[in-house]
């Protein structure tokens, strides 16, 4: 299967060229959980504590996700072995979720991410009020 997964080269390409993976790449599968902006958030916000959070607290530090949606994301995250999932016996039972150490290295992504944002978010809005702004006027001939 060369040539199919992330990172692997086509021929003439230099070592570790990046290409766009298959399909069926499983790659591609990780790729999609991570790019999910709430499976971004929940590991940022899982790796900034000290210990294991509840559900509610969990979902208290993350203003505007749904339960439903927190529920999927846990699930899909845990299914990836990045979050754990603590049942304690108790009435009722208690619920913590934690982070893996593979969870806390995707959560080294979250922190790039977010300090990437950080230094460009004045271009990034800068830019999409000067194309909002053209949006609106009649196309240009070029040349």
């Amino acid at each position: 299967m060369k040539g199919r997964y992330l990172m692997d080269t086509a021929p003439g390409e230099a070592k570790g060229t990046w290409t766009v993976p298959a399909v069926e790449c499983p790659s591609r599968t990780v790729v999609e959980v991570l790019a999910n902006k709430w499976a971004l958030y929940v590991l940022g916000a899982l790796r900034q504590q000290p210990r294991p959070l509840r559900f509610n607290q969990l979902g208290r530090t993350l203003p505007g996700i749904t339960q439903k949606m927190l529920t999927q994301t846990l699930r899909t995250l845990e299914r990836d072995g990045l979050v754990t999932r603590t049942v304690y016996p108790t009435v009722p039972p208690r619920v913590e979720y934690g982070l893996t150490p593979l969870g806390h290295e995707a959560g080294l992504l979250t922190v790039a991410i977010g300090e990437w944002a950080l230094a460009h978010v004045d271009h990034i809005l800068t830019a999409r009020q000067a194309f909002d702004a053209q949006a609106g006027t009649e196309p240009r001939p070029v040349g």
